[in-house]
């Protein structure tokens, strides 16, 4: 963050900064990433699409993406090479028990050795090479598309945590208010039995039972203090931000945010990646059973050269077109072939496999946003209702006509009725967020 700053501050005022762009571009998108938090600290909220980018980019996995691509770009540029001009070098010295001969006697031919050496430095050219280079290309790519296709799968998988963490933290939020106004009641309701233990109309161990019920929420609430202090710290550890320990997380508002239109999960992306790359193999075992044409120079010293008849050491060069066919990639193509068309079949069943899957749990989230929409519905009334009959119950102990017990029972029960409405409320946004989670919405 540091680093981010200076760089950042440097770079405004306009002084020499290292011409870097791969570290100002880093910088850059830290501060990005800093903004929400800056504005949360001068009084506003962090929303939950913030923070899942932010756990995205601070997750280990990250850094896969940029090793991917490095491994596809060396793996292209190898495979590019094979266009390039290839030089070999080879040599041998041989004794051979016959050499060629001449039958009879004639000037200036001498009978050859049978100690023989030769030097030969070959030069070839690819003319034609049944598009086995383009394939390897194709297919690298395609492989490094399937690599990051699956990193992005797998990284998608951390908006579900920072879901997961970002309601939970909510809901403890949530009781806790409710506790510490359950706290308030039985507190004023404690002032108010002593008073009528002073003038008689209760006892003691009435006092006692408030008092119990206050300790009793005190130690709900730090019960529910502590769990979400390690929500906020799971999820500050998660995302990389420090802040989201102690800035406020912003509700989201139920209307409008249902999602609907298409699946765009990235795991769709990956079997679609994975199909391709069974298209660029296809392409690859086709390639090895076309014939390559290339041309070629040889230059070469040796004794003895190309003319047979002189016993001596010599140069010489031979240049032409050669034409090479490996009839024995046809024995193993049809198999190959088929392999790649069973691994083809196999990720069409994986994605109708995933589609069917994610319609199920989408329909299932869908009927538990309709279940806690109508709960809380009726949630509002329940409340009205628990809060007129706890009035009645403080009249009638005010009255002497109902016991302390009962009343206890009555602040209780509002208490829950108010405890169900946060729950119902936090599941319900849980279950919206769980269908964009579901379709990437």
């Amino acid at each position: 963050m540091r680093l981010t700053i200076k760089y950042l501050t440097l770079y405004l005022r306009g002084e020499n900064v290292r011409r870097d762009k791969s570290v100002l571009g880093k910088c850059l998108a830290g501060a990005l990433l800093m903004l929400p938090l800056v504005a949360a600290g001068q009084g506003e909220l962090l929303r939950i699409e913030v923070l899942q980018q932010m756990a995205e980019k601070n997750y280990p996995l990250v850094k896969q993406f940029g090793l991917t691509e490095l491994s596809r770009d060396y793996t292209v540029s190898n495979a590019s090479k094979g266009y390039l001009p290839q030089l070999g070098l080879s040599a041998r010295a041989t004794y051979q028990s016959e050499v060629t001969q001449i039958p009879a006697n004639m000037p200036g031919v001498t009978p050859l050795s049978k100690d023989q050496y030769q030097a030969v430095l070959e030069l070839n050219q690819t003319i034609w090479d049944g598009g086995a280079i383009e394939s390897q290309k194709k297919i690298a790519r395609a492989t490094s598309d399937t690599e990051l296709k699956k990193s992005a799968a797998e990284l998608y998988a951390v908006r579900e945590r920072v879901n997961q963490l970002f309601f939970g933290i909510l809901l403890l939020e949530e009781q806790i208010k409710q506790t510490e106004i359950l706290t308030g009641e039985l507190t004023t309701n404690h002032k108010k039995v002593s008073a009528y233990a002073e003038n008689g109309v209760a006892a003691k161990p009435d006092l006692d039972a408030v008092k119990v019920e206050i300790l009793k929420a005190a130690q709900r609430k730090e019960e529910l203090l502590m769990t979400c202090r390690t929500y906020r710290e799971m999820l500050a550890a998660i995302t990389g931000a420090e802040e989201a320990k102690r800035i406020g997380l912003m509700k989201p508002e139920a209307e409008g945010i249902l999602p609907a239109g298409e699946n765009r999960r990235p795991e769709l992306d990956l079997f679609n990646a994975q199909l391709t790359l069974i298209n660029s193999q296809e392409a690859g075992i086709k390639a090895a059973t076309m014939p390559r044409l290339n041309l070629f120079v040889q230059g070469g010293y040796g004794n003895p050269g190309l003319n047979m008849l002189k016993n001596e050491f010599s140069a010489y060069y031979i240049g032409g077109v050669r034409l090479a066919w490996n009839f024995g990639s046809f024995y193993t193509k049809a198999n190959s072939l088929k392999k790649l068309e069973t691994g083809r079949e196999s990720v069409k069943v994986m994605q109708e496999t995933f589609l069917f899957n994610s319609n199920l749990a989408e329909m299932q989230q869908r009927n538990e946003v309709m279940k806690y929409a109508k709960q809380l519905q009726a949630d509002d009334e329940i409340i009205q209702l628990r809060n007129n009959i706890k009035r009645a119950a403080e009249k009638k102990v005010e009255n002497g006509t109902l016991s302390v017990s009962d009343l206890i029972r009555e602040i209780n029960a509002e208490n829950m009725a108010r405890q169900e409405r946060a729950t119902h409320e936090i599941m319900h946004l849980m279950a919206i967020y769980s269908i964009k989670y579901l379709k990437n919405n």
